[in-house]
């Protein structure tokens, strides 16, 4: 195989891609449903909750394997990150307007979330426009890690038959990490924020 597909990482943000459209096509199978019957979709749940976790794991190979061959093109630093955008912002997007989801992400959250991303991409944008690096930090990591289990959390709660007094216990759980997620983008914006103060001083001397 020729061209950018020549190289693993870039094939798997691919299907990357394509599981997060997938994804997207099955959340709207129960986008109408209510939470007193979405356990009769438990199937299409299941189908939801895996699909998803492979998807945001694999986020983790095409990256190690990247680092393991030295593979870094231009498709892979630019289809990587805006896949993971895709797949985490869609997702969450689906849960604040869906019926059985909306109660444990709204939308305000979301837009907060999606704000932090549109300004850190413009902010990258400008300080390498003015050649100066923008990678990403560990704080941002951590942030991506959050809002996966967030997310992978609404999930697991309707995907299977939990008992009543496990229902609640998963319950409480989720509601922490979907806000840590809000607190770790939050605070992940800031920090880049001020990275970004300090490589532009920088760059202007």
């Amino acid at each position: 195989m020729s061209g950018v597909f020549r190289h693993w990482p870039n094939r798997i943000t691919a299907m990357r891609f394509v599981g997060s459209l997938v994804l997207f096509g099955l959340l709207q199978v129960v986008a109408e449903v209510g939470p007193d019957d979405i356990a009769s979709h438990r199937g299409v749940l299941q189908g939801i909750f895996w699909l998803f976790v492979v998807t945001a794991a694999t986020d983790y190979l095409d990256g190690y394997l990247a680092r393991r061959d030295a593979v870094i093109t231009a498709f892979g630093r630019i289809a990587d990150p805006f896949t993971d955008k895709v797949l985490i912002l869609g997702t969450m997007i689906f849960c604040a307007v869906s019926p059985w989801t909306r109660g444990l992400i709204p939308a305000w959250m979301v837009v907060i979330i999606m704000a932090r991303e549109f300004l850190v991409t413009g902010i990258r944008g400008y300080v390498e426009s003015v050649g100066g690096q923008f990678p990403a930090d560990g704080f941002g990591k951590i942030k991506m890690i959050a809002q996966c289990l967030a997310v992978g959390g609404v999930f697991w709660l309707d995907a299977f038959p939990w008992p009543e007094a496990w229902l609640s216990a998963w319950h409480w759980i989720v509601v922490v990490l979907v806000w840590i997620t809000l607190l770790a983008t939050i605070g992940s914006g800031l920090s880049y924020v001020v990275k970004a103060k300090g490589i532009l001083e920088e760059c202007a001397q």
